[in-house]
């Protein structure tokens, strides 16, 4: 009985140290996709399209990673060729059903300095929304 229990120690010792491997190997795989992903995208990628893509990553993680991955697929067939523009990326995310979301800031330029609207109205005597 003692060897039965010794050889399922055994048995499971060795289970674990394949398991333990295959997960540090998944692991490398997927931060290599991640990589060429990014690579692929860095050159593609022009003007405002990576805070496109931020924001789209942070308002839909799981579409964006998706759309990220067959725009870099795409780029690295050569079924796109030529740079990415911001407005082009964001309209493909809301072709595809994603509104994603900008922030927009509007600042004026006034006797050498970038004001805000709301520091402008205040200025005015107006009060901002």
């Amino acid at each position: 009985m003692p060897e039965d229990e010794e050889l399922e120690f055994l048995k499971r010792k060795k289970l674990q140290e394949l398991q333990r491997r295959l997960a540090r190997r998944q692991e490398a795989a997927a931060g290599a996709r991640s990589e060429d992903r990014g690579g692929a995208l860095r050159g593609a990628l022009v003007g405002r399209a990576w805070e496109v893509l931020m924001a789209a990553r942070r308002q839909y993680p799981k579409a964006a990673e998706r759309i990220e991955m067959a725009l870099a697929s795409s780029l690295s067939s050569g079924k796109i060729r030529g740079p990415i523009t911001g407005e082009q990326l964001l309209w493909l995310f809301r072709y595809l059903g994603l509104d994603v979301r900008l922030e927009t800031k509007i600042k004026i330029y006034e006797h050498g300095e970038l004001k805000s609207i709301a520091e402008k109205l205040r200025e005015e005597g107006r009060s901002p929304l």
